[in-house]
């Protein structure tokens, strides 16, 4: 098959990467504003460049890869659906959720398949936590903690687009709860604070918050998040049930440091970076994706699902900014 990469930074660059060493792609197509990046893809990965999306579009592709700016997402999902090409898009789906709905419809209507870039729900991990849940051997769950702590803030551009802690980063600890329990998130209340300042000061943004979330069976989960982990790049996920409980990211490169006695654990260097910890999982994220424009799968993450994690990161940062009554119930019948 032949696939158009739209952007083509740090993480388009690394999708050019793993496309091109999937057999059952044929050719790559890629574009971006900034000519010499496309050019470099171009050379590297042996690249038919296009100057624009529609000139991508136009030029046969069985599948889009948008890996562009945030405000780009919109325009360009509605551009490959209404040009019948299956699309894969990097989160978020829109800066806000009014427009994330009204992409939603676009798609809905257009039939096409797109798939949102959600690459826990690829990791092995997390695979297996969600089959554990699914078997039962769990018991009910009573209690689930989710952690994504980043090494050190992101570029001040970057969070000045980012749309905040809750929206960019968060969201991928309540996208993992939603797929690996089975169940909604019907409350929320979250707190947070900038003790770094910087960039994230000057913006308004926390570097650190929890959240505390309820799920539609009474289920707790508890998710906490900070820019500021000197010690490495640390996402874990723990789900305790009647019947046993079990760990996420407890490997010998978790960035933490054990002072008991005599403690060896972890063992190995740190994570140091989301595409170090995560790489195999963007792998797989990408070699689902041509399966879903093959068609021999439906889109592993909706634009649905990534709206409902939306839902979520919106109602915690409503309850973060709340003076008064900082609790958000969230209505999944209304949500649309």
């Amino acid at each position: 098959m032949r696939i158009g990469i739209l952007g083509l930074g740090r993480i388009g660059a690394f999708h050019a990467e793993t496309l091109a060493g999937l057999a059952v792609v044929e050719s790559l197509v890629v574009a971006d504003p900034v000519a010499d990046a496309a050019k470099a893809a171009a050379e590297r990965f042996g690249a038919e460049v296009a100057d624009s999306p529609a000139a991508l579009l136009a030029a046969g592709v069985d599948g889009l890869v948008v890996a562009a700016a945030t405000d780009a997402h919109p325009a360009l999902i509605r551009a490959g659906v209404e040009a019948g090409v299956p699309v894969f898009c990097e989160k978020p789906v829109a800066r806000t959720m009014s427009e994330g709905v009204g992409v939603r419809a676009v798609v809905r209507d257009g039939g096409v398949p797109v798939q949102i870039g959600y690459h826990r729900r690829f990791d092995a991990g997390f695979a297996a936590a969600r089959a554990a849940v699914r078997s039962g051997e769990l018991g009910p769950l009573h209690t689930v903690r989710s952690t994504t702590l980043d090494p050190a803030p992101p570029p001040a551009a970057y969070i000045a687009a980012s749309g905040g802690i809750f929206r960019d980063c968060a969201v991928h600890d309540f996208d993992a709860i939603r797929w690996v329990t089975g169940r909604e998130v019907a409350e929320v209340y979250a707190v947070g604070g900038n003790r770094g300042a910087g960039p994230l000061g000057a913006a308004g943004d926390a570097d650190t918050t929890g959240a505390v979330l309820t799920l539609d069976d009474g289920t707790i989960a508890v998710v906490s998040n900070s820019r500021h982990n000197a010690r490495g790049y640390d996402v874990r996920m723990e789900l305790h049930g009647f019947a046993d409980s079990i760990a996420v990211g407890l490997d010998d490169r978790l960035p933490l440091r054990s002072v008991e006695p005599g403690a060896g654990f972890p063992a190995g260097p740190p994570h140091g970076f989301f595409m170090d910890r995560f790489a195999d999982a963007y792998r797989a994220e990408l070699a689902a994706f041509t399966e879903v424009v093959a068609g021999t799968r439906p889109s592993p993450c909706t634009v649905e699902d990534a709206l409902e994690a939306g839902w979520t990161a919106e109602a915690c940062a409503l309850s973060l900014s709340a003076s008064g009554q900082p609790q958000y119930r969230i209505s999944h019948s209304s949500a649309w």
